[in-house]
């Protein structure tokens, strides 16, 4: 289950300090076989916020939970007003060079894969075609009653039909693309149902308190288990949901490379922590490693 994160984790004290020595991560790329694991942190140099970093949304944003959502007509209208909004920020956003060098390494063969924490699909537009979605994507959406999966421009497309002239001003954008409106903003916002059955419209995104498909999870273990390496790029790791793959690999003996500005809830399992901005430093690799990043600029959304 996706746990919803708090801001209580705290680090442990006796933990050696990060590091801005990007050798080896440029070695653990440089023998291949590495496999991606990506959180909010790569997808700040786009403009999307993560939830615990500098200026992080989670001290202002609680995030809409399943149980919310399914259980409450009121908070569904709530999600989809503050999520419309947001999706409009998401839709402009553009991959960054952290995104694209990720993207180049895989070209060059240096990759076994990527697996994404994010719902932007900032990888997919750089050019990383078969990232794993771990949480979903906020392109689709899905009927919780009939299963009909559908775009979501198509729904963005139906919900401006139904609620001409809603543009309020929102005080942040957050990582799940919801923004942030209070109960006035809101107001009546109208929800649009399933095309097919009249059914409830869910993002296929995996919401805090809901469980990863266990398909999915089974196929990033498996990714798991064939990598050399396990690259953590801008996750702090605090829900379990991609915790378990760092413990995974490093009870493997499996080694574990950790990008982050922050601390990480994974940071006693990795060899290193670097940091610094994942832009910068995985450009920094790609020119020592003589992989050409490019300059692609397409949105997946």
């Amino acid at each position: 289950m996706r746990m919803r994160p708090t801001l209580s984790w705290n680090p442990p004290e006796d933990l050696p300090p990060a590091t801005v020595d990007l050798t080896p991560v440029a070695d653990a790329l440089g023998a291949g076989g590495v496999l991606v694991l990506s959180g909010a942190g790569i997808s700040t140099e786009s403009g999307i916020p993560d939830y615990r970093g500098e200026g992080g949304s989670l001290s202002r944003h609680t995030p809409m939970t399943y149980q919310e959502f399914t259980s409450s007509e009121r908070a569904r209208r709530r999600y989809w007003a503050r999520s419309h909004l947001g999706w409009r920020t998401f839709g402009r956003a553009r991959p960054n060079a952290g995104h694209r060098a990720v993207a180049a390494f895989g070209r060059h063969g240096l990759l076994s894969g990527v697996i994404t924490q994010n719902v932007d699909g900032l990888h997919q537009g750089a050019g990383s075609e078969d990232a794993v979605e771990l949480h979903g994507s906020l392109d689709r959406v899905v009927c919780l009653t009939c299963g009909t999966f559908g775009p979501r421009r198509e729904l963005a497309r139906r919900l401006e039909e139904a609620n001409p002239g809603f543009s309020p001003v929102a005080a942040g954008i957050n990582p799940d693309g919801d923004a942030d409106l209070d109960d006035e903003q809101v107001g009546d916002f109208h929800v649009v149902p399933c095309t097919v059955c009249g059914g409830v419209l869910k993002p296929d995104v995996v919401f805090f308190g809901e469980a990863v498909p266990p398909q999915r999870v089974e196929h990033c273990r498996a990714l798991v288990r064939g990598a050399t390496s396990l690259l953590v790029l801008g996750s702090s790791l605090t829900v379990m949901s991609g915790l378990r793959f760092v413990r995974q690999a490093a009870t493997a003996g499996t080694p574990v490379l950790i990008v982050n500005q922050d601390p990480t809830r994974g940071d006693q399992h990795a060899v290193t922590r670097i940091s610094l901005p994942l832009g910068p430093a995985l450009t920094t690799v790609a020119e020592r490693l003589g992989v050409p990043v490019g300059s692609g600029t397409q949105s997946a959304l």
